[in-house]
Formats: structure tokens, C-alpha cells, sequence
């Protein structure tokens, strides 16, 4: 495990304007979202806000660029579309690793592949398929130099007014094979997901509901990293290892807020995303974790902290 990677982190983008709503495409879930798209999040989730950001993010050459789910608002047609093409202006699959969001597996769509339009984001790569399982798409891996990506799903299905996750046994127990093999390869494992991962993090209704069990695989298996979005918020959580399983001080967990609000709303701050240089040397990680957003005015970016981790 040696050699340096720089990873760019984006999330929560919910991509604006909203367009193609029809009425075909309405329930009760998407009706209720989508009044609350114009009641709230149009005013504050800014297409130009998300462009400023993400010319600061490209500008920076990270060696790759993760997004962390939640591309869209209400699972809608032009919107799959439109996410398609904004993951392609951020770059090549090469360069780019996309995991859904609650919000891009939102409710029932019927004769639409729905996220399988960005499967060429979220799968794995030559290299990563031979430790994945060809029945699921999740978890799936992907190689960056010393780095192996480890996409997960998190979304699912929810009722109206419930924007919770879950990941499934099967993910889980697949995770937990995965871990220890891609260890044994001597790559530094940062896992992706849209929910926080670690129990407490998020309230009920919008909290992973098996944290647990992730954590569990988490705390016996461990990871050099997880990245995560849905809250809106910058996160930082040290998950300690379990000393009986052989594990070794603690697993950062870091979430990044939205990168598209351009008004602040309640304490979500304006756009922003992280720049992760990871250093592995004589076995020991060590991560530097930049957070760049929107200033105050809105129409500049600059660095809104700087923090070493390990």
C-alpha cells in the first residue's frame, strides 16, 4: 500500500431546473416532492451555484472525482437525462464514480431503466471485477492507482416524508467479503455511500437503517475511508477499529455538504466539496482533506478549511 491519490468529492447535487413532469409520472410521493421542489428547493439548490463549484473542482485536476448520490429531485425522466449528461461533462468513467442517492431511486417509474442510465459510472472496472459478484451491481469496485473505490447503494424505495436507507444483507455480507481480499491486494479501501453510515448520524426517518450492521463490518474488517453525502452538511466521524480483530486506530468517516445550494437555508452552508489527497507510505495512511465552497457572495470559490487526518 503505496503511492499518492488526489479524489475530488461532490455530492447532494440535486440538479436543477426541474423538468419533465407529467402527469403520468405523478403519485402521491412525487406530487407531495414536488411541491416541495417549489416551495424550498428551487429557491435554495442553484444550477449556477453547482456550475461555479464544479469549474473550482476541475480546475483543481483531482485524480478522480466520486459523487456521492442524490444527482436528481423526483426520479423523473428528463432528469435521469440530464444527470447523464452532467456526469459526462465531469469526465470519463475513468474519471468518475457515481453512487444513487434516495432521491435518484425516488418512487415508481415504470418502462424507464431509471439509474441504469449512469451504469457506466457505477460498476466495476476490469480490475475491480474479480472480486465482485456479476449477479448485483452493489457493491462495486473500482481501481485508482493505490485506491480501490468500493461503490455501495443505500436507496431504496421510501413512503412520502421518509428519506431513509438501507443496504440489505446481501451488500453487507458482500462488503465483508470484499474488505479483507482487497486488503490482502495491499489497496487503501474507501467505501462510498449516500447515507451516513454510522448509527446516530442521521435522524430516524432519514437514518441507514441497517448502520449497524455496517458498522459492525466496518469495525472488523476495516476500511481507510468512507465518504458519504444526504446530510447537507460537513461530517467528520473517527470510527474505531475493533482491537480484538486485529484492528488499528480508527476509520475516518467524512461527509460533505451539498454542492449546489446557492442560498443558505437553515445551517446547510453554500456550495462546497472536498479535495482528498491520500498518502499511503511504509504502510501508514495518511489524508488531507480540503474543503472548498462557494464565498459568501456567491460568485467566487475559495478554501473553507484544511485538515490532516492520520
Amino acid at each position: 500500500m503505496t503511492g499518492t491519490v488526489t479524489l475530488a468529492h461532490i455530492s447532494d447535487v440535486h440538479l436543477s431546473p426541474l423538468a419533465g413532469v407529467r402527469l403520468r409520472h405523478m403519485n402521491v410521493k412525487r406530487g407531495l416532492g414536488y411541491l416541495n421542489w417549489h416551495r424550498q428547493r428551487r429557491h435554495t439548490h442553484h444550477r449556477s451555484a453547482l456550475d461555479i463549484v464544479v469549474e473550482d473542482m476541475l480546475a483543481m485536476t483531482p485524480d478522480h472525482i466520486t459523487v456521492t448520490g442524490d444527482l436528481i429531485n423526483l426520479g423523473l425522466p428528463a432528469e435521469y437525462e440530464a444527470a447523464r449528461a452532467w456526469l459526462e461533462a465531469l469526465g470519463s468513467p475513468e474519471r468518475v464514480t457515481a453512487i444513487p442517492g434516495n432521491h435518484d431511486i425516488y418512487t415508481t417509474l415504470r418502462g424507464h431503466p431509471g439509474v441504469e442510465l449512469w451504469s457506466a459510472y457505477m460498476h466495476s472496472d476490469a480490475w475491480g471485477a474479480q472480486f465482485t459478484s456479476g449477479e448485483a451491481q452493489f457493491p462495486f469496485v473500482r481501481k485508482v492507482g493505490p485506491v480501490a473505490l468500493i461503490g455501495l447503494n443505500s436507496a431504496i424505495e421510501t413512503p412520502p416524508f421518509v428519506a431513509a436507507g438501507e443496504l440489505g444483507t446481501k451488500q453487507i455480507a458482500a462488503l465483508d467479503a470484499l474488505l479483507p481480499k482487497l486488503q490482502a491486494e495491499g489497496m487503501m479501501r474507501v467505501v462510498l455511500i449516500h447515507h451516513p453510515p454510522l448509527p446516530g448520524q442521521a435522524p430516524p426517518r432519514r437514518a441507514l437503517r441497517d448502520a449497524a450492521a455496517l458498522s459492525r463490518v466496518l469495525a472488523e474488517r476495516g476500511a481507510e475511508l468512507v465518504l458519504h453525502g444526504h446530510n447537507h452538511r460537513d461530517m467528520h466521524e473517527d470510527f474505531a477499529r475493533l482491537a480484538e480483530r486485529g484492528g488499528e486506530g480508527s476509520i475516518p468517516v467524512i461527509g460533505v455538504a451539498s454542492g449546489s445550494i446557492g442560498r443558505v437555508h437553515k445551517d446547510e452552508p453554500l456550495g462546497r466539496y472536498n479535495l482528498l489527497r491520500i498518502d499511503a507510505q511504509d504502510g501508514r495512511v495518511r489524508i488531507e482533506c480540503v474543503t472548498r465552497g462557494l464565498s459568501a457572495s456567491g460568485a467566487t470559490v475559495e478554501q473553507i478549511s484544511r485538515k490532516l487526518i492520520g
